[in-house]
């Protein structure tokens, strides 16, 4: 890395960040370069943003279209590329719906949020129930939600009208709901809680418990959204609807955006002056938005994301049986979750150094969200560098 680039760091930037000593310059698909000339294979591009890898075609050019015609104007306007994207959002999912349009995933989580008091209100419910290990944003509302003491640290006194429940414990659900309670909010797939599906018959369960106490039911698709799954929505999966979705991350191709979709019973609760984000759905993002749902059905990346997906547990399962140190293999579509039972920093670090990108969650948990686009020869790529490290590791301890 630059010495200059890195001396800039230390002196202007907040180190708020835990950073690796690589500076990157360039990518392309599922390719990344650093300023050293060094090429990575990324199998996390964007922390789960770059969907369809980095700078892809279709974006790039829409993009580029896009701000020599308009970069911005207020929402006071209507806008073709913003009316185009709610109609794509909204009629890809199996309920009624309308958009909102924001940043990103703490904002449109927080626009939830208050989507759920706003609709709560007039019976005198505020609270909101959410799982353990979640993950829902920065921002003090989304903070709160996201049940995880760690975050939460320092931060305190946090916004008061949140619960907790163990993520797949339909009982503990019920046992937490009251007369002030006015919805469930939670990722169908947890995602930075470590890849973590719902137990069979959990999202069906709270759905009806919903139904039974006059509850919105809110799935924070932040990560799992846009196809990942190999569903447009992952709770697509279940077979159960919701009352709001929140988008963000994917959802542009790489490009900030952030949004909901909710039942137009409750989205209307959103009128002129309860809410607005100054950038929200401005025509860049949208264009690009729109460019990544074309690829994605002009490339028949549902189907390959299952593919993906099936070929990730195929390897990881047979390299559990020889790795005494793989727990659990938990994948669905391009959301693969590798759980260890040594911390997995070591092994992150060890595929750094041999050009692979991944993640580790939880401390022992490898996550990998993989490009939709991810061809069969990069995988394999992938796999063999991790089995590689994985054994080694193996060996050594």
């Amino acid at each position: 890395m630059n010495p200059a680039t890195l001396e800039r760091y230390k002196k202007y930037v907040i180190p708020n960040y835990t950073r690796y000593p690589v500076c990157l310059v360039r990518g392309e698909g599922s390719r990344i370069w650093d300023d050293q000339g060094r090429s990575y294979l990324d199998l996390f591009p964007g922390w789960g943003c770059g969907l369809l890898g980095h700078c892809p075609p279709r974006i790039v050019e829409a993009v580029q279209k896009q701000v020599a015609t308009l970069i911005h104007v207020p929402n006071t306007w209507h806008t073709e590329p913003q009316a185009l994207l709610a109609e794509a959002l909204c009629t890809r999912a199996a309920f009624s719906a309308q958009a909102f349009f924001c940043n990103s995933g703490t904002e449109a989580n927080e626009a939830a949020i208050k989507l759920a008091r706003l609709n709560g209100k007039p019976h005198g419910r505020y609270k909101v129930v959410t799982m353990y290990n979640s993950f829902h944003g920065r921002t003090f509302g989304s903070l709160t939600a996201t049940a995880q003491p760690k975050y939460h640290a320092g931060c305190e006194p946090l916004l008061p009208g949140f619960v907790y429940a163990p993520f797949g414990d339909v009982e503990a659900v019920r046992n937490v709901i009251d007369g002030e309670t006015a919805a469930i909010m939670l990722e169908p797939i947890q995602g930075e809680g470590g890849i973590n599906l719902p137990p069979v018959g959990y999202l069906e369960a709270l759905r009806a418990l919903c139904n039974e106490h006059k509850l919105l039911l809110i799935f924070d698709e932040v990560q799992t959204g846009m196809g990942r799954t190999g569903t447009w929505y992952a709770h697509d999966h279940w077979g159960v609807t919701p009352d709001v979705v929140t988008l963000a991350k994917a959802l542009a191709g790489g490009v900030a955006m952030g949004g909901l979709i909710a039942r137009p019973e409750v989205a209307e609760k959103l009128r002129p002056g309860t809410h607005a984000a100054t950038f929200g759905g401005n025509p860049v993002s949208c264009a690009a938005a729109l460019a990544t749902i074309q690829t994605i059905d002009e490339e028949g990346l549902l189907a390959r994301s299952l593919a993906i997906g099936d070929q990730f547990k195929a390897r990881f399962e047979a390299l559990k049986a020889r790795c005494s140190w793989i727990k659990d293999v938990r994948v669905r579509g391009c959301m693969i979750g590798v759980e260890l039972t040594v911390d997995g920093a070591t092994v992150v670090k060890g595929c750094l150094e041999r050009g692979l990108l991944i993640n580790c969650t939880h401390q022992t948990v490898l996550r990998l969200l993989p490009a939709m686009n991810l061809t069969d020869a990069e995988l394999e790529e992938g796999c063999g560098i991790l089995e590689e490290v994985l054994l080694a590791l193996d060996v050594r301890v």
